[in-house]
Formats: C-alpha cells, sequence, structure tokens
C-alpha cells in the first residue's frame, strides 16, 4: 500500500510536505509514499534528510497548479503538475491507495472527480474534515465546500457517508447523524433543509434530528450534515474563533506580571485546552464520495498536519473506508 503526496502543492510547499512526508514515514515503519513533484528536489532532501529512500518511489512533475488556476481546465492545461500526475498515479497504481495535497482546494476536488471517479450512485462527493469535541471524541461535518449549492438527494448521501466513515475508521456502530439548521425543532430550517430531514428519516441511519452550529463540538453527533455553503461558514467561522482565543489569550498574559504569573500555573491547562481544539493536529479533510482515499490539507498545512493526513489517508485505506461507504449507500439506496 502506497500513499501518493503533492509535494508542491500548497502554501509552504515543498519545505514544510517534505518534512511532513519524512516525519510520516519515521512515524510508521510500513509506510511507503509516492511523491510527485520536481525529481531533483525530492531526491536531495531525502540525502539530507537520511530518508529511507527505499520506501520512497519518486513521480517527475516538473509543473505545478497555482491558487489562479481554472479547476476545469488543469487536466489539459498542467498535465505534468505535480497534483495531476499524482492523481493520475492514484488511478493507475493499483499499490496506490490515497492522495495527499495541500494544493489547490478546487483543482484537486476537481482532479480527483474527473481522474478517479466517484463511487457510483454518490451524486457529488462531498469535503468532510473530522473536527475534537467538547468530550474528547471527534464528530465529521460534511460537506464544508465542495458543493455550494446541493439538492436534498446530496445531503441524504453526505449522512450516509459520514456514518460509514465513523463505523470504518473510529469503530461506531450506530453514528449519530444531525442535520445542520437554525434551530432543533423537525421543521426548522429552508427547504433544502425540509426535504433533507425527510429523506434523511426514511433510512436506517441513526439520524437524530436538526442540531445547531453552537453543539458542533458538543460530542453529542458523531456526523453533521450541511450544504457546501454553510458548511464552509461553519468552519471558517470556528477557524476564526481558535485564532482569536489564541491571540486574545497570549494578549492577556503579556498585559500584566499578575496574568504571566498566574499563566505559569495554568500553563499545562492551557496547553491541554489548544490540543484539545487544535483541528489541524487531525490532518486533512477527506473528500468522500471518490474511488479512492483523497485527503485535502489545508493550503498553508505545517510538516505536522502534512505528516498527520498522510497517515490519516493510510488509515482510512487500511479500514476499508471506501468499500464501506459503497456497502452502506448499496444496503441504503437501491
Amino acid at each position: 500500500m502506497k500513499i501518493v503526496v503533492d509535494v508542491f502543492g500548497g502554501d509552504n510547499a515543498p519545505d514544510e510536505i517534505l518534512k511532513g512526508c519524512a516525519a510520516a514515514l519515521s512515524a510508521d515503519k510500513n509506510l511507503r509514499l509516492i511523491m510527485s513533484g520536481k525529481a531533483g528536489v525530492i531526491e536531495a532532501y531525502i540525502a539530507s534528510a537520511g530518508m529511507d529512500s527505499a520506501r520512497v518511489e519518486i513521480l517527475d512533475a516538473p509543473d505545478v497548479v497555482a491558487n489562479e488556476d481554472a479547476p476545469g481546465q488543469i487536466i489539459r492545461s498542467k498535465p505534468d503538475s505535480s497534483m495531476i500526475k499524482a492523481l493520475r498515479a492514484l488511478k493507475e497504481n493499483p499499490e496506490a491507495a490515497g492522495f495527499v495535497s495541500a494544493g489547490s482546494t478546487g483543482a484537486a476536488l476537481t482532479g480527483a472527480t474527473l481522474l478517479v471517479g466517484r463511487i457510483r450512485g454518490i451524486q457529488r462527493p462531498a469535503l468532510a474534515p473530522v473536527m475534537p469535541t467538547f468530550n474528547r471524541k471527534n464528530v465529521i461535518m460534511l460537506d464544508v465546500g465542495a458543493n455550494m449549492d446541493c439538492k436534498p438527494e446530496y445531503l441524504q448521501q453526505f449522512g450516509i457517508m459520514g456514518s460509514a466513515y465513523m463505523k470504518a475508521v473510529f469503530g461506531i456502530e450506530k453514528p449519530r447523524v444531525a442535520l445542520l439548521s437554525v434551530g432543533t425543532e423537525d421543521k426548522k430550517g429552508n427547504e433544502l433543509n425540509h426535504a433533507a430531514f425527510d429523506l434523511l428519516r426514511q433510512t436506517p441511519l441513526n439520524f437524530v434530528g436538526n442540531m445547531e452550529a453552537r453543539d458542533l463540538f458538543s460530542g453529542d453527533y458523531d456526523a453533521i450534515v450541511c450544504d457546501g455553503f454553510s458548511g464552509n461558514v461553519a468552519i471558517k467561522m470556528m477557524e476564526g474563533t481558535f485564532h482569536m482565543y489564541t491571540d486574545v489569550l497570549k494578549q492577556e498574559i503579556k498585559a500584566s506580571l499578575a496574568a504571566t504569573f498566574g499563566y505559569l500555573f495554568m500553563r499545562k491547562a492551557f496547553k491541554k485546552l489548544k490540543k484539545c481544539l487544535d483541528y489541524t493536529a487531525m490532518g486533512g479533510a477527506a473528500f468522500l464520495g471518490c474511488e479512492k482515499v483523497i485527503i485535502k490539507a489545508h493550503g498553508s498545512s505545517t510538516a505536522a498536519s502534512i505528516a498527520a493526513s498522510i497517515l490519516k489517508a493510510k488509515m482510512m485505506a487500511e479500514n476499508n473506508t471506501v468499500e464501506i461507504i459503497k456497502a452502506e449507500l448499496a444496503n441504503i439506496i437501491s
């Protein structure tokens, strides 16, 4: 089993991506990588970092997909880019089980859909990050930006995929699936939510009804379903809140000697809280609904986040996540 990595995708490429690959290889001795990008740069880093070259295959790709490139045209316009070559390798190499990129989100998702392909029966794949909760468990949210305009059937399938993911990866027997809305009552929300609510209720999923955004991290749910517009707004609000919290805390600690002194006693507690709230430690977001594992890491990912994304891709592949989604889909929608 090999994981394909787009080494030149992302704001911090290639340095942080290369460091992340090295960290992932060090963390998992059974991991093997296909590293796509400028071969000379990759080879030089492998030699300087002392990486196990026997577990690395280099895919020479002289071009790079930029954020300003039109997602729908990159397959034709940049066939020799690190992203497109990586996706083709994922499609064509039977040993390749997953793909990781911190590059252009639109390009990665479009390329994955067109080159790797959708699971039969899935109308729209969904971008689905896993986030920490207050009770130290995890919740998956889908969709957070791949599908801005959704039909009720898409949201029903998001629920199926989210439930299957939590079963496959976290071993939850009956994941609690909820629909993001403006209130918990059955009739809350817009027309899309009303129709999606009825479809989700008709499935054998453990659908627990509507939920509000303030309860995203309560730990009361395992999978949260929403359209890509609402999900993207919610997750960016979460990112902003996390950064505001850490910035304000730093300012207040430095504001007085008493606060600084108090911090010394609370340092361990603050570190635990930061770790609990740090969504980047979970790795990138899975793009569920494709024929193989796709992980889209944040554009500004550090080496630690890239390593987590690579290990997450391997774990998803080992846990047969794609096959479980297929089985759940066949069981529910026949």
